[in-house]
């Protein structure tokens, strides 16, 4: 299968997926290409690094979310893409590229969906939430991408515990060590497998 990465960073997630491929733990998928909503982030390195196409779509050359999200659902297409995987993509699609591959786009959320999620509730911000409520445990989420920002199937989840003294940027660290590096691998695992159905809006694994 063909996987094509979103990014708009750093690409430590991206660095997930690449070391799993390489230790053939894609469930035989392949990551064919990554595109970028931003110029010269540390993520087109990572799949130069690597041999992998890099390609930048520029959120800032479009006018609006609609039309970028139709030149990226012309893009993926053109790509070829079998799974999308959002990796510290922090640009919102609307529903033309949900509708182009229904079930068929995957994201990982620094937080146990329904908490701490939806607009706005990205990088730091999730963290800096869930240290204001005083949770003793968070995580991160891994979920099917639907017109409903943070709202798809849930396929996995891990939880993280939230230690006395941790800042925002402590417990983002936790998170995606313990986490997110494990779950977005292992999602993408099962999909290339054909592990994952969705039956009435909901996500079903066979491990």
């Amino acid at each position: 299968m063909n996987i094509a990465v979103l990014v708009s960073g750093g690409g430590t997630n991206l660095q997930a997926l690449i070391d799993a491929e390489k230790t053939n733990n894609l469930g035989g998928g392949k990551i064919t290409c990554v595109i970028s909503s931003k110029p010269d982030v540390y993520a087109l390195q990572r799949a130069k690094d690597n041999d992998i196409k890099g390609i930048v779509l520029e959120r800032k050359k479009y006018p609006d979310s609609a039309a970028y999200s139709q030149a990226m659902a012309e893009l993926l297409i053109a790509e070829k893409a079998d799974l999308v995987v959002y990796a510290g993509f922090l640009t919102i699609l609307d529903e033309t590229v949900c509708k182009a591959f229904p079930y068929k786009m995957i994201n990982v959320h620094p937080a146990l969906i329904p908490s701490f999620c939806g607009k706005g509730c990205y990088g730091l911000h999730v963290h800096e939430a869930a240290l204001q409520k005083g949770v003793k445990i968070t995580g991160a989420t891994v979920h099917f991408v639907t017109e409903e920002c943070d709202g798809g199937p849930i396929i996995l989840q891990k939880a993280v515990e939230v230690k006395n003294g941790d800042t925002p940027e402590t417990l983002q660290k936790r998170v995606m060590e313990e986490a997110e590096w494990v779950l977005l691998p292992e999602a993408v695992r099962l999909f290339c497998e054909g592990r994952i159905t969705v039956k009435e809006g909901k996500a079903y694994v066979e491990k």
